[in-house]
């Protein structure tokens, strides 16, 4: 264990400020996100060190589709989540916190220098509630000249993120619904902190995002106006990749229809210039050049760059926001 950042200490409580949950953790209590423990009036990371799952990925499985693509990176979780979603994909090891290896950082950074990885992407639970390893991993991997790249549900307050972000190539950040009811309900967490991340990284770092689709709950053509509207505002250059549902966890609802993620694959087109669809097999993902729709990057058999020259398509010469 090690003693835990971003909390206070009063009236015999301590309270964890790491993300919006804002938990007041009595003696020996357990914050939300099973990653923080009040142990004699202070808050230890109770998952530093720990990995349930690690591995050698393709970058394009993060989702990252504009970053380095056809890249491998070393991977890994540990345990806990500060959301609780009907859907998680990853519930077992977000839920068991028996089910873990230890590893030490060098250890993990000596993994992550294999196999042509370009750095290390936190990722498989929520990264934000293994801050601390995050933390001192990432300006490790920092200063090695490699790429440190974080895949999130973007549930994170200002002050930790800011911190962060300087040690951050490179994000994907899950953006599960315009609808505030939907994250209470479906996620138990909350939508503004998550647009709040988005604007801020945004800024600072690669931002991809990624939006799993559900029929009936998450999939109408307004909301994807709303979400698309809201990113496109930012950076209409931001990928988004409309995931498909599986039943999973605790939902039994059945996949998402392909037909639904081409319809609203068009209306996000009309205020974003890259949008792709995920767990989906033969869906064309190439990127093609918003302005002249040259072939950037095919993506079948295997990914590769053929129409970028200098950030620009070799083409029209348009420039392309996508880090090769």
């Amino acid at each position: 264990m090690k003693e835990a950042l971003y909390y206070t200490n009063e009236n015999g409580y301590v309270y964890c400020v790491l993300c919006p949950h804002y938990c007041r953790l009595s003696e020996g209590e357990t914050g939300k996100c099973m990653g923080r423990k009040n142990i004699d009036g202070k808050l230890y990371s109770l998952n530093y060190g720990k990995i349930t799952s690690y591995g050698f990925d393709p970058i394009e499985k993060k989702p990252l589709f504009h970053f380095y693509p056809g890249s491998t990176v070393f991977s890994f979780g540990t345990f806990g989540c500060n959301f609780r979603c009907d859907f998680c994909q990853n519930w077992q090891i977000v839920e068991d916190s028996n089910m873990y290896i230890e590893m030490e950082n060098n250890e993990i950074l000596e993994l992550s220098s294999l196999n042509d990885s370009i750095g290390i992407a936190y990722t498989y639970n929520e990264p934000s509630i293994y801050y601390e390893m995050v933390l001192d991993l990432a300006k490790s991997v920092k200063e090695s000249g490699k790429k440190n790249i974080l895949v999130t549900n973007g549930f994170l307050n200002r002050e930790p993120l800011e911190e962060l972000l300087p040690y951050i190539d490179a994000m994907n950040i899950d953006l599960k619904s315009m609808s505030r009811n939907y994250y209470k309900t479906l996620c138990k967490g909350s939508l503004d902190p998550v647009l709040k991340t988005i604007e801020l990284a945004a800024k600072k770092t690669h931002v991809e995002i990624t939006n799993l689709v559900i029929d009936g709950l998450n999939s109408s053509e307004e909301e994807m106006e709303r979400m698309t509207s809201f990113i496109g505002d930012i950076d209409n250059n931001i990928p988004l990749h409309l995931s498909r549902y599986f039943p999973h966890n605790k939902m039994d609802n059945p996949p998402t229809k392909v037909e639904t993620l081409e319809k609203l694959r068009n209306i996000a087109l009309t205020h974003l210039n890259y949008v792709y669809i995920g767990n989906v097999w033969g869906v064309n993902n190439d990127t093609l050049c918003p302005n002249c729709r040259n072939k950037l990057i095919g993506r079948f058999p295997e990914t590769k760059v053929i129409g970028i020259e200098g950030n620009h398509c070799n083409n029209c010469g348009e420039r392309i926001s996508i880090v090769v």
